[in-house]
């Protein structure tokens, strides 16, 4: 049986999504910031004969991102999607979503596929590490932040904005480490859509003329080691083999394969 879930279904959702923290790093984060209730959000969720919770379907704004840990009506998720005209997009694990993809009555224009990526611990021991040129930006840090990742190829079309940086670094959704040369900010890593038990590390960067040095990887460590310490699952997305074996040596490991489609 699928049905709208509410406030009262809080316990049971995260019951289910605390399973896999970093994996549900999106639809934690929605839901401790605008919960059940609003128009531009809303959560339904599958339960089985004995009443469990066994799937989850977020819908923010035109998004809709669906989990579960087992077999579950994809055709039904499919069904509440295509009814509903807001409907634009679809993003999540690769084999959830491509289970519903089939039931679409849609076509998509976009299909992106990227590696993703979990971390619960470092491979390298950050307590014998010289931190001492790593500082956590504060809001005042953002113009630099900004202006460091827009001379980045890499970011070119990155959608931050300053005063977007600004907010995050002040509400404590967002974190980020840098590493100056000279009074210039060369380096840094960041977080992104953070929650109690997860974070999206994103950003990382290095001028071209200071790369091959280790400094992101130093950022990423420092902020890391950071949000392990807090008890959180880190989760981050790639492309680029090379930067995913960088990942990889840090404590990174594939979990799987992200999912991103855009509908008509």
């Amino acid at each position: 049986m699928i049905r709208r879930l509410d406030k009262r279904d809080h316990e049971a959702c995260l019951r289910l999504l605390k399973t896999r923290p970093a994996e549900n790093l999106f639809i934690i984060g929605d839901i401790e910031s605008y919960g059940y209730e609003q128009e531009f959000q809303k959560l339904w969720g599958e339960f089985n004969e004995n009443g469990e919770l066994i799937a989850v379907l977020l819908k923010f704004e035109e998004n809709y991102i669906p989990f579960a840990t087992d077999s579950f009506n994809a055709q039904g998720f499919a069904e509440i999607m295509s009814i509903d005209s807001a409907f634009k997009m679809m993003s999540g694990l690769k084999e959830i979503t491509e289970q519903i993809e089939p039931f679409l009555n849609q076509s998509y224009k976009r299909k992106r596929q990227t590696h993703y990526a979990k971390c619960t611990k470092l491979n390298v021991d950050a307590f014998n590490i010289d931190f001492s040129n790593i500082q956590q930006a504060t809001p005042e840090d953002a113009a630099a932040l900004v202006e460091l990742l827009t001379s980045v190829p890499e970011f070119g079309d990155s959608t931050t904005t300053l005063e977007r940086k600004h907010r995050e670094l002040k509400d404590g959704s967002s974190r980020s480490f840098f590493l100056k040369v000279d009074g210039k900010m060369v380096s840094t890593a960041s977080t992104a859509a953070e929650n109690s038990m997860s974070a999206m590390v994103v950003g990382v960067a290095t001028l071209e003329n200071y790369k091959k040095k280790g400094y992101a990887t130093k950022c990423m460590l420092r902020l890391c080691s950071q949000l392990l310490y807090e008890g959180k699952e880190l989760c981050l997305f790639y492309d680029n083999p090379e930067a995913g074996a960088i990942y990889k040596r840090i404590g990174f490991e594939d979990i799987g394969f992200w999912m991103m489609y855009t509908y008509r």
